[in-house]
Formats: C-alpha cells, structure tokens, sequence
C-alpha cells in the first residue's frame, strides 16, 4: 500500500511555513488611491526568498507602485487544538 503524503506538509517539514502579506499599493490610474492585495504562499523565514521574488516581479510588471507590506506567517507544525466537549446534542 502506498502512502502519499501532502506537499504542503512535507515543506513544513523542511522549515517552510506559511507566509501572508498584505500589499497596498497605489492604482495606476488614481494614483491617490490604495488598493489591497493579499497574497499566501509557504515561504522560508526569515529571509522569504518567494515573496522577495514575487515582489520584484511586482515592481517590474504591475503598474501599481507598492506602498506598503505586511506581512504575518505561522509557527512551527504543531499537534491539533484539543479540547472537552461540555455536552453531546443529537439533531433529527
């Protein structure tokens, strides 16, 4: 029998974890204005080579001139939250 295990999970093994930022950034053609963008990917910290390189991307392709980053990322894989139940309720 063979065992397939999640990508996701495998590079969370290997010091990957998932990364998400918040972009602002300035609309082209209303330059005043801000627009959100968020964007989520698993990523190393704490250098974030994918996010480094997206934004590069960003800064070369979109129009959009970035005005600000966020950015938030999960801790190490831990076991489930566990918790009592207080009661057991049957619906028909």
């Amino acid at each position: 029998m063979s065992v397939s295990i999640d990508p996701a999970f495998q590079q969370q093994l290997t010091g990957y974890r998932l990364a998400t930022a918040e972009i602002v950034y300035h609309l082209p053609d209303y330059p005043d204005l801000l627009q959100q963008f968020i964007w989520q990917h698993y990523d190393l910290a704490p250098d974030f080579p994918r996010l480094k390189q997206f934004l590069d991307y960003w800064e070369t392709n979109i129009e959009g001139r970035l005005h600000s980053v966020r950015l938030a990322r999960t801790e190490i894989v831990t076991a489930a939250e566990a918790r009592a139940v207080g009661g057991l309720f049957t619906l028909h």
